[in-house]
């Protein structure tokens, strides 16, 4: 005798919530490789684009997550498990740009962040240094940023080296080094000023979008003075990345120290 097996009809919007999961991810990964090629900027802006039309069909999976719980609450129709996966994908995939969003609100407005900001270092303007860089190169921060980053940073301080600035300038590259930055130029302490200067390119961890930065080493009466300066090429926002970066290149810069 046969057996008849009747298979439960499954809700529409609550596996449709599922695909729009995994099509948000595919659309990510797409935006994602896109920015971390990165050969031009109009193909980082592309990535941006494509980025952002994924976490739309996140939203959207998510919007159908919600419809299909209450037709399978109302009607015993099966798809729960693809609905709990639809919130864990698409939520997980939207925890990035939510926390960008408190990030916004709850930091200033800024870009650009410096260790000095009486005197913050400049970016060079060498001919390899602007090749580097492109066409932009950080202007002087305004003094309404400055106050902005003094409340909103207070920890971003200079560095003290109890090292002559030959040696604080080698360590300082080992730093920069360790920590993935492409140099694009630097200086020796010494000369008329005696300061020393490292320019240098970091990337973003999630796109790669490149940012400057340039290290002022200053000699002092047995001491060396490091400076540091963080800026975003992109966007009018960093999100406190720029403070984290100045604030992880400390950290490397003490396990250098500590590994003498």
């Amino acid at each position: 005798m046969r057996r008849l097996i009747i298979e439960e009809p499954k809700s529409a919007a609550a596996l449709w919530s599922w695909r729009l999961a995994l099509f948000a991810l595919a659309v990510a990964a797409i935006g994602i490789g896109i920015g971390i090629a990165r050969a031009a900027p109009a193909e980082i802006l592309s990535g941006l684009s494509v980025l952002a039309a994924a976490f739309l069909v996140a939203c959207a999976s998510l919007l159908f997550a919600a419809t299909g719980a209450v037709i399978i609450w109302r009607t015993g129709r099966g798809g729960f498990a693809a609905v709990v996966g639809a919130v864990v994908v698409s939520g997980l995939f939207l925890a990035y740009p939510a926390w960008l969003a408190v990030q916004s609100v709850r930091l200033p407005l800024m870009n650009d962040i410096s260790t000095d900001l009486t005197d913050p270092p400049a970016f060079s303007r060498s001919s390899a240094a602007l090749a580097a860089r492109g066409p932009r190169t950080p202007s002087d921060t305004p003094e309404t940023a400055r106050d902005d980053q003094r409340r909103a940073y207070p920890n971003v301080q200079p560095i003290i080296l109890d090292l002559e600035a030959d040696e604080a300038y080698r360590l300082v590259l080992q730093a920069a080094t360790a920590r993935g930055w492409r140099i694009i130029d630097q200086t020796r302490p010494g000369g008329r000023s005696g300061v020393g200067r490292i320019d240098a390119v970091d990337r973003s961890l999630i796109l790669g979008f490149p940012e400057d930065v340039t290290i002022r080493v200053r000699p002092l009466a047995g001491q060396t003075r490091i400076d540091i300066r963080s800026a975003s090429r992109y966007g009018r926002h960093d999100f406190g990345t720029n403070a984290a970066r100045i604030a992880r290149f400390a950290q490397e810069l003490q396990t250098q120290l500590d590994a003498r």
